[in-house]
């Protein structure tokens, strides 16, 4: 698995958290950031999903 995929996932995690106290705090800024971090590991997540499936098709190709 890829590094980018790891991280992605840790800050989809991190601003779901970040989303949900700012929406129970009622501090829009906080849950902004929070959607904000989710939005980046998805972006993360993706890069690192075409990444593994490229290192995937090379490898099939060596074969």
């Amino acid at each position: 698995m890829d590094e980018d995929r790891l991280k992605g996932m840790g800050n989809q995690i991190k601003g779901a958290v970040k989303e949900g106290v700012g929406k129970v705090t009622g501090d829009t800024k906080t849950e902004a950031e929070g959607k904000a971090d989710k939005a980046k590991g998805k972006v993360q997540n993706t890069v690192g999903g075409a990444k593994d499936a490229v290192r995937d098709t090379m490898d099939k190709d060596k074969i």
